[in-house]
């Protein structure tokens, strides 16, 4: 393997002026410079990023927890992260958590046990802020995504309330439904507390009475959802019209009707926050609220780059990207 040392004899130049070529770190006539990058391309040598970095008291590397990558929003949000990271030269290391506190702990220890520059994490819905602010206090910087805790940290997600009380109130004056149910989910996870605040905003500004038996919590798992759910499509007066929280919510609620033997929008209306890739390609179009996930990965890893090269030293930023809401076939709509 060529050494910099290499590099230097064939161009006939100190291995510092290598170095300085290399890493941009002086001026550099133009005749030197071409001799060095015509040795490193003979050579193929390959800078040691690591220990370059190392000298520098940094890895070049980020953390990136998230509760289950394979879910479309988090993988998105991962994509995000990942093209902005490589185009900066970080190196991304990336732990599931599994909405398990204990797990995100755990993978928290290990990322500053890496000694990585920084951590983005979609913290679990019962997490443990303590865990993250003491990694915040050895100096590392922190952003949260999506799921917007009580931690003091740079926080970026998307606006949840408004477009679930969008979403009901069209529900409501320009379909007239009048028993809406909301497959909500764990109302312990930030973005679902405040979409099911969403709904209610939207039931109050409708006229409508809140009716608990048609807000459906747990684990909000599609499993769990689905055998909730069933127990609600089964009532003497079942909702006219459904709405979830989330991707998993939604497929739970869609297991239901299809174990009944209900169909969409016919026998009851259907609309989510999230949903599914290719959500116009289903048949009926299912109605979506449709998070810029992909956004969020990409702005957070941005503000997270920000805060390592101490370009943002300002208090802690929280920032709100707006979803887009797509109305179709499965709500009512003309798809």
């Amino acid at each position: 393997m060529a050494t910099i040392s290499d590099v230097a004899r064939i161009a006939g130049v100190s291995t510092s002026t290598v170095s300085h070529v290399i890493n941009g770190t002086r001026p550099v006539r133009d005749e030197t410079r071409t001799r060095v990058e015509e040795a490193v391309r003979a050579t193929g040598y390959r800078r040691d990023s690591l220990a370059r970095a190392l000298r520098r008291s940094r890895t070049d590397s980020i953390g990136l927890i998230v509760t289950d990558v394979a879910e479309p929003a988090f993988a998105a949000m991962a994509r995000g992260v990942e093209r902005e990271a490589m185009a900066a030269g970080y190196t991304l290391l990336l732990a599931n958590s599994g909405e398990d506190p204990a797990l995100e702990a755990r993978a928290l220890e290990v990322l500053t046990e890496r000694r990585v520059d920084g951590v983005l994490i979609a913290p679990v819905a019962r997490s443990r802020s303590e865990e993250i602010t003491g990694v915040i206090d050895q100096g590392t910087p922190v952003v949260l995504m999506d799921r917007l805790g009580g931690v003091k940290a740079d926080q970026v997600g998307v606006e949840n309330t408004a477009p679930m009380r969008e979403l009901v109130l069209h529900l409501a004056q320009r379909h007239g439904h009048r028993r809406i149910a909301l497959a909500a989910g764990d109302a312990d996870v930030s973005t679902i507390a405040e979409r099911r605040r969403g709904y209610l905003e939207a039931l109050a500004a409708a006229g409508i009475e809140v009716d608990d038996t048609l807000v459906v919590t747990g684990s909000g798992r599609a499993d769990d959802t689905r055998e909730r759910m069933l127990g609600v499509l089964r009532q003497p007066q079942p909702p006219s019209a459904v709405v979830a929280a989330s991707t998993e919510t939604a497929v739970g609620v869609l297991e239901a009707a299809k174990q009944l033997g209900l169909a969409v929008p016919e026998t009851f209306a259907f609309a989510t926050f999230d949903g599914f890739p290719h959500s116009d390609l289903f048949r009926p179009g299912i109605t979506t609220v449709t998070q810029p996930a992909h956004e969020i990965g990409a702005t957070a890893m941005q503000l997270l780059i920000s805060r390592i090269d101490g370009t943002l030293t300002s208090r802690h930023r929280s920032i709100r990207l707006e979803p887009e809401i797509t109305y179709r076939e499965s709500c009512g709509c003309p798809d």
